[in-house]
């Protein structure tokens, strides 16, 4: 059943459907092939912001493409328009609903070919049924501790239950398995090809139980490192040896010390580590920072838990880092936030995917796509629709978006921006300079979440490895998918049988010495540069790489692949190296104030790459709507 060269057209695979050949498909009716093959998230090969959904907003920002806006008349009026229909803005139109009753017409137009914006579902098909994956926005992370009323109250109202969404996630699944956590050492870097087992560290946002790791201790571990002798004792000390590398400062300077200099100068500077030993280090950030440690402050690395700075005497981390690292990150659904996406998608057009009542009864449900955008629907999504202008006329706004070659205008009594904020300058320029300027400063990073179904998993069990981190390899985490069965689907048990590989790569320059803005700027060009064919032999290559030993043959073993490609993916965050926490929070206020009756919701508008703060930003941009300020919690 191995993919071929066939499979893939522009880096997308075409499923056929029952008895229909290519031609047959050409021939039949919009509406036949709306009912019949308009599925996308079976789509596998080159997805994520996929051929089609950026050129049009690149003509406009990039290329400084002059549209003329003015020629096109308005052919329909709603009452709220949402631009980008990701979590921020399915939230919104969700809150508007609520607040304005059920009769309220609300148009959503986004630029992709499926909503939930980051929170795609990736869905395959093996001999052994489906085999269900996320193209991105991952998990709910620390809901009990981070998550604000509004957004716990909207999971509530969409039938989510977090008790039963934490029972469905087997935490010992792999450990019972005898799988631990391990390292892949390249050849290309370390002169071998070796995975080692065993990782005793803990992890922010970890899934196992921590006294479940199955690690041997940093002796045994790291003593079968590829490296010299010298090395691998350092790094021992390192993990072992509470010490204090600063022991001149008082509490508050080492805290000065922590915010303003990298990791990568700490272990150089006060560890002392060689740079062959400081390169094991090198992306241990990249997964959950989107950059390496020569652009993670000492301040951040503590809150990954990275070691050398427990003995410090430092003051306690924040409560929302120390939910990170001690919260179980367990809180995820077959398909990742994309339950999160389709459930409020079911919400506002019922007809999708009708009788549904809550998380459970979506898990497997098959959404009819034809009812997105139907006339007689008082709620409208429109796909494959890039937004290009909104502009505030008279007590009214006019939007104007791009479908293939067409132009169309519509007009709102509101208008909710919920896209990138990178972009909305481009779409709204009657915004003030300082506005424009505040909002370009959330340059958000170039990430890719790759999902490879492989026909078995016996590899992982012989290296006994469940989660693979890579130092130097394109791909920084390598894992089995999350073991998680609810609403009838059940995650694959059987190591003989396919399961889904996570693998996460992310294309900033990890020793570069650049802003975290910049390595984001230079690694998106270098990402939308990437053919499909490029990511296929990286994925084959590594894999190949980490799993030969262990009998694993990637021509042989390789089902499907689907390179989730976001050339915008997480949120900026501030960052301590880079940024002034004072400042910072001044250029968030000013990019998020409403212009007349254009607001603006979306996760970058709280520089926080997490779903609780996309639906909390589309929160308070529905309250400036409707009344000009925020109330203080839901249904206030």
């Amino acid at each position: 059943m191995g993919i071929t060269r066939r499979d893939f057209l522009n880096g997308v695979a075409i499923t056929i459907a029952a008895g229909l050949t290519p031609m047959q498909i050409l021939r039949a009716s919009p509406q036949t092939a709306n009912q019949t093959l308009y599925y996308p998230p079976t789509l596998t090969g080159l997805r994520g912001n996929h051929p089609g959904s950026f050129e049009h907003a690149h003509q406009l920002g990039r290329d400084g493409r002059a549209f003329d806006f003015a020629a096109v008349p308005a052919t329909e009026e709603f009452d709220l328009v949402v631009v980008g229909a990701g979590i921020s803005g399915l939230a919104a139109a969700c809150f508007w609903q609520q607040m304005k009753g059920t009769q309220q017409r609300i148009l959503l137009i986004d630029n992709h070919d499926d909503f939930g914006g980051h929170a795609k579902r990736n869905e395959f098909s093996s001999e052994n049924g489906t085999i269900l994956g996320y193209g991105g926005s991952e998990s709910l992370q620390s809901p009990r501790s981070n998550f604000s009323p509004v957004a716990m109250g909207l999971l509530k109202k969409l039938g989510v239950s977090i008790d039963n969404l934490e029972k469905a996630f087997d935490t010992t699944f792999y450990p019972n398995l005898n799988l631990s956590r391990g390292v892949y050492f390249d050849r290309k870097n370390f002169g071998v090809d070796k995975v080692v087992s065993g990782d005793p560290g803990r992890m922010v946002a970890d899934d196992i139980p921590h006294d479940r790791l199955n690690g041997r201790s940093y002796e045994a571990f790291i003593g079968d490192f590829p490296l010299p002798e010298s090395d691998r004792q350092a790094l021992i000390a390192l993990h072992t040896v509470d010490k204090d590398y600063l022991p001149e400062m008082s509490q508050e300077q080492k805290s000065g010390w922590l915010d303003k200099h990298s990791y990568t100068e700490f272990l150089r500077e006060k560890v002392g580590l060689s740079e062959m030993a400081i390169r094991y280090f090198q992306q241990t950030t990249s997964d959950f920072q989107a950059v390496g440690i020569d652009a993670t402050s000492c301040s951040d690395a503590r809150i990954c838990d990275l070691p050398g700075l427990n003995g410090m005497n430092l003051p306690p981390l924040d409560e929302e880092s120390q939910a990170d690292l001690d919260d179980p990150y367990v809180f995820h659904f077959p398909d990742g936030n994309a339950t999160l996406t389709r459930l409020m998608v079911r919400h506002l057009i019922p007809a999708v995917s009708p009788g549904g009542k809550d998380m459970n009864d979506i898990v497997l449900a098959r959404f009819d796509y034809s009812q997105l955008d139907r006339a007689d629907s008082p709620v409208k999504l429109r796909l494959n629709s890039t937004g290009l202008h909104a502009a505030n006329v008279g007590d009214k706004v006019e939007v104007t978006y791009m479908t293939g070659e067409k132009m169309t205008k519509v007009r709102a009594g509101q208008v909710v921006m919920a896209g990138y904020n990178m972009m909305i300058p481009y779409l709204v320029p009657e915004m003030s300079t300082e506005q424009q300027e505040a909002l370009k400063q959330n340059v958000k990073s170039p990430l890719v979440y790759s999902k490879v179904v492989i026909r078995n998993w016996q590899p992982f069990i012989k290296l006994g490895v469940h989660e693979v981190y890579s130092p130097t390899a394109p791909y920084c985490r390598v894992k089995l998918d999350y073991p998680v069965s609810m609403g009838g689907y059940q995650h694959p048990r059987d190591p003989n049988q396919p399961i889904g590989l996570h693998m996460v790569y992310v294309p900033t320059l990890a020793g570069s010495g650049l802003s975290p803005r910049e390595q984001s700027r230079k690694g998106r060009a270098l990402l939308l540069g990437t053919p499909f064919e490029v990511h296929e032999q990286m994925i084959r290559e590594q894999l190949q790489g980490m799993l030969g030993s262990a009998g694993f043959d990637h021509q042989r073993d390789i089902e499907a692949i689907t390179v989730n490609r976001w050339s915008h993916g997480y949120s900026y965050f501030l960052n301590g190296l880079f940024d002034d926490e004072d400042e910072a929070k001044k250029i968030i206020e000013t990019a998020r104030q409403p212009i007349g009756k254009i607001v603006i919701a979306n996760s970058d508008s709280d520089w926080s790459p997490y779903a609780n703060s996309a639906i909390d930003q589309a929160w308070r941009a529905v309250n400036e709507l409707a009344y000009g300020k925020v109330a203080a919690k839901e249904g206030a």
